[in-house]
């Protein structure tokens, strides 16, 4: 029998552009690129050259820091570039992709049979070890540290978020293999919605305990979970993995492949037809958004779910934990008459500024990128308790990583949350503060600190 949580605070925001289920069959450019950057922690060191012949599977850079830790290559072929930024940062290994994909092989293994440092052990050769994430810090983990719990949340509940039950179809097999592989290095949760509870391979999967979290967004957030679960003291640690994640290290186990394909959803109000199309990491967008939007209008493309994702380009790469390309109006060109005194029907609002409360929550909007307003003085009004759903004091949190006072940001919990918690506070937050770079400055303040 599944634990249920019930979570009162958060906010749904309904928006216009929710990807169809469906899928469409994307013919790929051959254009692949890893970027480091999506490894949030980890200092690259790249182990190929322009020119280098590799196979799907094989490492393009390791952890400089951990050299056991390998990110393996999506496709095969040859690469073409390491493209490098200011300070010579790694910024992406690029690879032209074979017309015929040869995989390394890494052996069918039996994860049953397996124990905790054998699996990890096969992680780490095959290049997989680096998709999985740590609470505190919310960075890559290492293979040194030892959680006391690993999290899994296959509950999406952001703006636009894909529906991992639409991913999961198909794919049973190698998703109990990743969740059995995982409850071999330790105590494995698995958190699902309310909705997803009729999801046979989520509700009775194996392994691992299931907990259901009924509530609105950030209730699918993994240390929104943890917080109500198994809360992180100092000096404990837990993993986290991406539901997609779970799949790529079941398909290793089964077939001694790595396979990076994940199922993608294409959103946003400006999207003709949004749907979903399998892509693998790294793969260049062109060939997911050419002619998939109105080129005329100005409009923002986002790597990833509209509140916490990275802005990119038709040029840019499907990033590594990116289960949506959301495209949004970028709104610079808006002329809207007599401004702030209009009653504004077909505005969002989270009070009754706007008369489109009316209309109830229902309604799907069109939202811009604009922030409406610039940096203020930051007011205690309680905006962000509303919409955090955790046992923390997130404004003074927040204030004390603003002021760099360590001890206050360990007392208010900071060893529990993540950048993508403070999402939705960025969203209703009166001041306009970069609330989800402010914590990441925290944590990165936090994890020099303890060296």
């Amino acid at each position: 029998m599944a634990n249920l949580f019930k979570l009162r605070k958060g906010l749904d925001i309904n928006l216009a552009g929710r990807a169809e289920r469906k899928k469409i069959q994307l013919k790929s450019n051959g254009k692949y690129a890893l970027q480091p950057d999506c490894f949030i922690g980890v200092v690259p060191k790249v182990v190929v050259k322009e020119g280098d012949k590799v196979k799907a599977g094989d490492a393009l850079f390791i952890n400089k820091n951990y050299p056991e830790m390998k990110f393996a290559s999506p496709v095969s072929g040859t690469v073409t570039a390491v493209e490098r930024g200011e300070r010579r940062k790694v910024l992406a290994v690029k690879v032209d992709a074979d017309a015929t994909q040869v995989f390394t092989d890494f052996g069918v293994k039996d994860v049953k049979k397996l124990s905790g440092d054998e699996v990890k052990a096969a992680l780490l050769e095959a290049g997989l070890f680096g998709y999985i994430n740590q609470l505190p810090y919310d960075v890559v983990t290492t293979p040194d540290s030892n959680p006391k719990a690993i999290f899994v949340s296959a509950l999406r509940d952001k703006p636009l978020a894909a529906e991992f039950d639409f991913e999961l179809e198909g794919q049973e097999k190698e998703w109990q293999a990743g969740l059995t592989a995982l409850s071999k290095m330790a105590k494995t949760y698995l958190g699902i919605g309310a909705k997803q509870e009729s999801v046979k391979a989520l509700a009775d999967a194996e392994d691992v305990e299931v907990n259901v979290f009924d509530g609105p967004c950030p209730a699918g957030n993994v240390s929104v979970q943890v917080n109500h679960v198994s809360p992180v003291n100092k000096g404990e640690v837990v993993w986290t993995v991406d539901p997609s994640a779970v799949i790529f290290f079941g398909r290793l186990f089964l077939t001694g492949k790595v396979n990076l394909k994940r199922t993608v959803a294409l959103v946003g109000s400006e999207v003709k037809q949004p749907q979903y199309a399998d892509m693998l990491v790294g793969e260049e967008l062109q060939t997911l958004l050419s002619n998939s939007y109105d080129s005329k209008h100005n409009v923002r493309i986002i790597n990833g779910n509209v509140l916490t994702g990275r802005v990119t380009t038709k040029d840019g790469f499907l990033g590594a934990h990116s289960s949506e390309i959301t495209v949004i109006p970028e709104g610079d060109n808006a002329d809207e008459l007599a401004g702030w005194i209009m009653p504004r029907f077909n505005q969002f609002s989270v009070n009754r500024s706007y008369f489109s409360w009316l209309f109830g929550k229902k309604k799907a909007y069109s939202l811009d990128a604009r922030v409406k307003g610039g940096q203020r003085h930051m007011i205690m009004s309680g905006e962000y308790d509303k919409v955090i759903p955790m046992d923390i004091y997130p404004e003074y949190l927040v204030k004390a990583i603003i002021t760099g006072n360590i001890d206050k940001m360990e007392q208010l919990g900071i060893y529990e949350v993540s950048p993508e918690d403070f999402a939705l506070a960025e969203f209703v937050d009166s001041s306009k503060l970069e609330l989800q770079r402010i914590v990441r400055e925290g944590l990165d303040m936090l994890r020099r600190e303890n060296g």
